[in-house]
């Protein structure tokens, strides 16, 4: 990965970050990492645990971002977000899937916040 990639990501994080939190989610991990991959960000809404998965691109529609969510993609999410409920003992906690899609058209910034984007896939 590129260094400007991995700023933009990084860049895109905080962003999103501000974003959740200011929308009332709860930060409990950021990057969290078990062997099967990484979520960006586990957050708490309310009583719901909340995996999010964040995309910055620049110059691209919200769709774009918002497309780069495979399916792949999301079985691999899901299978973090099991390990993390069973690693943590919150199996029993009603979870979901948000996308938080960020892109860069010249010089400003669109976020939009997808709540419950997907379904578990596995």
């Amino acid at each position: 990965m590129t260094k400007e990639r991995l700023e933009l990501g990084q860049w895109g994080e905080a962003l999103a970050l501000k974003k959740i939190k200011r929308l009332g989610y709860k930060c409990i991990a950021r990057n969290y990492r078990c062997p099967l991959g990484e979520v960006d960000i586990v957050a708490k809404d309310g009583k719901t645990l909340v995996f999010v998965e964040i995309k910055t691109r620049r110059m691209k529609s919200l769709g774009y971002a918002k497309e780069a969510i495979t399916d792949k993609k999301k079985r691999q999410l899901s299978k973090v977000a099991l390990t993390y409920m069973k690693a943590n003992n919150c199996s029993h906690m009603k979870s979901r899937f948000d996308v938080v899609a960020i892109n860069l058209i010249r010089g400003k910034s669109e976020i939009e916040v997808i709540r419950n984007a997907f379904d578990l896939a596995y």
